[in-house]
């Protein structure tokens, strides 16, 4: 599912107009990338959690001249998947029962 996809599933779930939905989601994806530039951790229950990990500089190696350089640090977002998340995309689609956490996603 890409942005526009997902515009067009908040559009027809709550019968908002284009261009509510597109601010609607517009809005909570800028909310987390601001939390993030910031270092803020941003999960969402049950889904996913996104965090940023710093990673320390190091001394690397020009491979085309063997020439020592240094690599500066930096800080990359991280995702990591939520426990429900897990067992609603290992689901398998033969057993009989669906586990409790599943229903309650609506699955």
């Amino acid at each position: 599912m890409n942005k526009l996809e997902l515009i067009k599933a908040l559009q027809k779930k709550s019968k908002l107009q284009r261009y509510q939905a597109v601010e609607v989601v517009r809005i909570f994806f800028d909310g987390m990338a601001n939390a993030l530039s910031k270092g803020d951790r941003v999960e969402i229950r049950g889904l996913c959690s996104f965090y940023v990990k710093e990673y320390p500089g190091y001394i690397g190696r020009n491979p085309k001249t063997s020439e020592k350089v240094q690599i500066t640090g930096k800080r990359l977002p991280v995702f990591r998947c939520g426990k429900e998340l897990k067992k609603r995309v290992d689901y398998k689609k033969g057993k009989s029962t669906t586990p409790t956490a599943l229903r309650d996603l609506g699955a």
